[in-house]
């Protein structure tokens, strides 16, 4: 790297008003100079800011860069001396080959055809029932609570095999992680989660269902990686979920010829405009 490469500022997460889908101006900014540019990390640390799409790609799968949790650096605040731990047995977005690929061998395996159709019959019949029943409420009706956020959250708990009375008492407990007002509920919807996937795994230890959970018994996972994998199912199709079907639907409102085209050819493969995503 030469002296000319751009150095940016601390991490941008303020988005203009008005403007939901675009990065924030610094790092629009910051890709306007190139795909990479210096960044001095809290703390002293020089790291770098990847902006470029085909820079990104490279990196992502060049195995000389690493995904251990434990070699992270906060790109926001001043960590000191604190020694961050490594990732918690099983789950293994924070971890590299090959014990990344040990854990994604196992879990892609139990995505069988048959489960990814039962599972789309399923969602399909979810959904459907949460329209019928906005459409029979009226408006003004809330998106996130009526639709986006329990629709992942029944899938989830088909995927895990969470039996139905628990169901309710489950999403509490992922609400107060994703929403809490404060750390302290966050923290303690995070640890009653935690116990809640650790009776969970004992349970199907005990007596297996049909579910992704209980294929997994069978594998030579300990409980406790068991558990990890379970949390991380939970935090990978949850709130992401969530948002994109809020933000989804928001970006065809604020795209008529989008959800015009949508609603002409609901099975086309044509994506949204550039327009309408911001880039």
């Amino acid at each position: 790297m030469t002296e000319s490469v751009h150095t940016t500022g601390l991490l941008p997460t303020a988005r203009e008003p008005g403007f939901p889908f675009d990065p924030p101006k610094e790092l629009r900014q910051a890709r306007e100079h190139g795909p990479i540019s210096r960044y001095p990390f809290p703390g002293g640390h020089e790291g770098w800011l990847i902006t470029g799409y085909d820079l990104v790609r490279a990196v992502l799968a060049d195995s000389r860069f690493s995904s251990r949790k434990e070699l992270m650096r906060h790109p926001l605040i001043d960590l000191g001396d604190l020694k961050i731990p490594p990732a918690p047995p099983g789950e293994f977005l924070l971890t590299d080959e090959p014990e990344h690929g040990r854990y994604r061998k196992l879990l892609t395996g139990k995505f069988t055809v048959r489960r990814m159709r039962l599972l789309t019959e399923r969602v399909e019949q979810i959904t459907a029932e949460h329209l019928d029943a906005m459409e029979k409420a009226g408006p003004p009706v809330d998106l996130v609570t009526a639709f986006a956020k329990p629709i992942p959250t029944i899938m989830i708990c088909e995927l895990l095999g969470v039996p139905y009375e628990d169901r309710d008492s489950f999403q509490e407990q992922v609400d107060a992680i994703v929403a809490g007002v404060s750390d302290e509920d966050q923290l303690a919807g995070y640890v009653a989660t935690q116990r809640f996937i650790a009776e969970l795994v004992a349970a199907k230890r005990a007596n297996p269902t049909d579910d992704v959970l209980s294929d997994l018994i069978d594998t030579d996972l300990t409980d406790e990686e068991l558990m990890g994998v379970g949390l991380l199912l939970l935090a990978a199709g949850l709130d992401t979920t969530a948002n994109m079907l809020a933000l989804g639907t928001f970006a065809l409102l604020r795209n008529p010829e989008q959800l015009a085209a949508l609603r002409a050819d609901p099975r086309s493969p044509t994506g949204p405009s550039r327009s309408c995503c911001g880039t």
